[in-house]
């Protein structure tokens, strides 16, 4: 009706640039169905995904002087279909939901243009941070195949059952100060199945994607239109106060603004952005979601260099009164579950950020070097199955229960 409603007046008013509105009929006023990522294709069926009709019904829709908020799916999506092309990514038949062996190339191809964007321009620090997370983001991935698909190679159920065989050696009455995560893990960990890593994968694989949904469309903007395009994106209200702040270090030309952007980035990426479907994927499943979580929380080495495993950033040291002492239980595992949002955060801004601030300014050759390597090989040097026994054998050593101090 609004459609008909908006072509009656179009008729009905002396100069009114009829063919232009033809260009964009239909792409204006859209609230997208698919912002979120979790579906095949772009943000919405109802947009194009080519990028050359997007870029014509853009442009009428400037030329007609329509309100930049009424057309923000249609920049959106334009800017988007662009940097898909560019990654070389087919965004029409980008879905979540076929699993990791169909995505493969595409999970690749993400991670690469991160790369490509801080490669091009210096001051672009949370691509470049993006792009070299990504490593050990994509190793897990191909891990987790590889304990679905292999049945004598199962880091899962390793995990689980290390952390059950060391929970029976505490006497019992310690076991009321374990985390509840570590009893997840211990409990369910040995009996996830095919089923729960197939489903945890495309719980991953849906939050890469809408990642790239929201960051790469104003990259792209800005490495092609420069900040007139970032400001278009802010007019369209794609952008709010954290986001416009953060692209003004970008524009500072100076290293602090650079470093603002990716805290304040990083902190879109993982306080906005994912935050729902980390809580959504970690709720889920009966205990599966938090097993699973907290499991790849105990496996990940991060790939950006200086930066620290959570295990090692965040160890679990819990205190608590047992029969009138009060003691104090320490194990190599994490004290966090990288699901929840506040430590999360906590140890991206402590630890993963600041690590990448430090190489992009004072070891950019070794920087440029990572992000060069052919992006696969990069992820083959941070699977945990080149470590799983290293890593199954510590998590069997450094229980320690002791007198509080």
């Amino acid at each position: 009706m609004l459609t008909a409603l908006l072509g009656v007046a179009a008729l009905a008013v002396p100069g009114q640039g009829v063919a232009h509105a033809a260009g964009y009929d239909g792409l204006i006023d859209l609230a997208p169905s698919n912002a979120d990522a979790e579906a095949i294709g772009g943000l919405d069926p109802r947009l194009p995904t080519d990028p050359a009709v997007l870029g014509t019904a853009l442009s009428s829709a400037r030329a007609d002087g329509i309100a930049p908020v009424r057309y923000s799916a249609l920049l959106h999506q334009y800017w988007l279909a662009r940097g898909a092309e560019a990654s070389g990514i087919d965004l029409a038949t980008w879905d979540p939901n076929a699993g990791l062996i169909a995505n493969a190339t595409v999970v690749d191809r993400v991670y690469e243009n991160y790369g490509r964007y801080q490669r091009e321009r210096v001051e672009l620090y949370w691509s470049g941070m993006a792009g070299m997370a990504g490593g050990s983001f994509a190793a897990g991935f191909w891990d987790l195949d590889m304990g679905r698909t292999v049945l004598d190679v199962d880091a899962i159920h390793a995990l689980g059952n290390s952390v059950a065989s060391s929970i029976r050696g505490l006497p019992a009455e310690a076991l009321s100060l374990l985390p509840s995560d570590v009893r997840t893990l211990a409990t369910i960990g040995p009996s996830i199945t095919a089923e729960d890593v197939d489903w945890y994968q495309k719980r991953l694989l849906m939050m890469q994607k809408h990642i790239y949904f929201d960051m790469v469309p104003m990259h792209e903007a800005y490495l092609n239109g420069g900040r007139a395009a970032v400001e278009e994106f802010a007019a369209a209200r794609l952008l709010d106060d954290n986001a416009r702040i953060a692209w003004e270090g970008v524009f500072s030309g100076t290293k602090s603004g650079y470093a603002d952007a990716l805290f304040r980035m990083a902190s879109r990426e993982q306080n906005q952005i994912i935050a729902d479907q980390w809580d959504t994927t970690s709720a889920a499943r009966d205990g599966v979601g938090r097993a699973l979580t907290y499991a790849t929380t105990v496996a990940a080495q991060p790939s950006v260099p200086g930066s620290r495993s959570p295990g090692k950033a965040a160890p679990l040291s819990v205190t608590g009164y047992i029969d009138g002492r009060q003691l104090r239980l320490r194990a190599p595992l994490p004290g966090f579950n990288w699901a929840d949002r506040k430590p999360r955060w906590e140890y991206i801004v402590s630890d993963i950020a600041p690590s990448y601030q430090r190489l992009v300014e004072t070891r950019p050759g070794e920087m440029h070097a990572i992000l060069a390597m052919p992006f696969r090989d990069f992820v083959d040097t941070q699977r945990i199955v080149r470590r799983i026994p290293d890593l199954v054998r510590d998590l069997s050593t450094g229980w320690e229960l002791v007198e509080a101090q």
